[in-house]
């Protein structure tokens, strides 16, 4: 069974959930009995090295079928290549592999009329797309969070998204969401990593006959053993993820100034992350002065360290190094992955009560909750975790493996072949 895997960012050039989890599922599909895959990642102008001239699809340092998709000049409302040639290299490309599934694991710096030509060039192929987030229904980023006040969405409609974009006609959204679903209806199967996200999308108008839940998985299943240093107290805490604004960082560095206020300064937050460079102005601004700050007080005085940016096989380190990961989105996360690996490494998240973290953290069983961008009330769990006893152990024992890689390789392979008929 030959699988074309099409999604966005190698994870080697960018960091970021959607492409480890892309490129975690081909490694998977690469060890499957009786799959042949290709991998295709967009990318767009961030290794501008990458992008020869007159080069569309081309290979990827080196390596048997991995291929970059060379996204020049897309466009993010629309979601669709400027012009016809990225589009004929596409063509080309399913001609030369005639996949018999074609799984757009996300559908940006691709296009969504990538999905309809798919269909147009191999009529018997499967063709599976994969949700992240909810770019298709939200022109916020996908992200359901208002621009007006940063209150989390709830429903999306032309006049709501209207209000957050007055730029942007009512009839105009609405003449995005016929073409989206144009596109969309060319699809046999919808995969979705929460059942929360089910929800959001029915609602939207997607057939939930077509809309299939797989976990994302990490690992193998079972909890992973970290060497780390004897500590009397459970107070060191860590953010593990992108430092843009959705992730919440802000938030922890509020709580942190909250609880230095209050004279409590019995803990340490570990920082670790990349990506600043995506935050807006002022989140940045906000970030740097606070590093800056931290940094002129005496070593022993500080209570956050920045460790800068990680590679996967640098994370059973750092994580040995706290008991707690902070999870402060502000958005609703399709998914949390990096809930999965604190849990891989049998840490307690401390996390916001929305989206894919509520649905898999449950309070004071697993982890604790809290409100989204509410840093005060961070804060309190922060100094909760620090000085109840056995609370660490309690949840801890709460802890269960996350899905293993291979666990979610197996669902989507029987989706390739026992899956919806095309």
């Amino acid at each position: 069974m030959r699988v074309l895997l099409a999604g966005v960012y190698h994870p080697e050039i960018m960091r970021g959930g959607a492409p480890q989890i892309f490129y975690d599922l081909f490694k998977g599909l690469q060890a499957a009995d009786g799959v042949d895959p290709t991998l295709l990642a967009a990318v767009d102008n961030t290794l501008p090295a990458l992008h020869k001239s007159g080069a569309r699809i081309t290979g990827f340092d080196g390596r048997p079928d991995e291929l970059v998709f060379l996204s020049q000049g897309y466009d993010y409302f629309w979601h669709r290549q400027p012009g016809d040639r990225l589009a004929e290299a596409f063509e080309d490309l399913l001609g030369q592999l005639r996949p018999d599934v074609v799984h757009f694991h996300h559908f940006m710096l691709l296009g969504l009329d990538l999905i309809t030509l798919t269909r147009r060039v191999l009529p018997a192929a499967r063709i599976i797309l994969t949700f992240h987030e909810f770019l298709a229904i939200c022109i916020a980023q996908g992200q359901m969070v208002r621009t007006t006040d940063g209150s989390i969405c709830r429903r999306a409609s032309q006049v709501r998204c209207h209000q957050c974009f007055p730029g942007h006609a009512p009839e105009y959204l609405f003449m995005r969401e016929l073409w989206v679903k144009r596109h969309l209806a060319d699809v046999d199967i919808f995969t979705i990593p929460s059942r929360f996200m089910r929800d959001v999308y029915v609602q939207w108008g997607l057939d939930p006959a077509r809309l299939v839940h797989v976990p994302n998985g990490q690992g193998e299943g079972r909890l992973t053993r970290i060497a780390e240093h004897p500590r009397e107290r459970r107070n060191r805490f860590g953010f593990f993820g992108q430092l843009v604004d959705n992730k919440g960082v802000w938030v922890v560095l509020q709580a942190v100034e909250l609880l230095r206020a209050q004279g409590f300064t019995d803990f340490v937050v570990e920082l670790n992350g990349d990506n600043l460079r995506f935050a807006s102005d002022a989140r940045r601004h906000e970030f740097e002065t606070f590093l800056e700050r931290e940094g002129a007080l005496p070593v022993a005085d500080r209570l956050v360290v920045f460790n800068g940016a990680y590679e996967v096989d640098q994370l059973a380190g750092r994580m040995a190094r706290v008991d707690w990961c902070l999870v402060p989105s502000v958005w609703p996360e399709a998914f949390g992955l990096v809930v999965s690996e604190a849990w891989l490494f049998g840490r307690p998240v401390i996390g916001s009560a929305v989206g894919g973290i509520a649905e898999r953290v449950v309070d004071d069983r697993n982890g604790l909750l809290v409100p989204p961008a509410d840093a005060r009330a961070l804060a309190v769990a922060i100094r909760r975790a620090c000085e109840e006893e056995g609370l660490w152990d309690r949840l801890t024992a709460g802890i269960t493996p996350p899905t293993s890689r291979d666990a979610m390789t197996s669902a989507f392979v029987d989706l390739y072949r026992d899956g919806l008929p095309s």
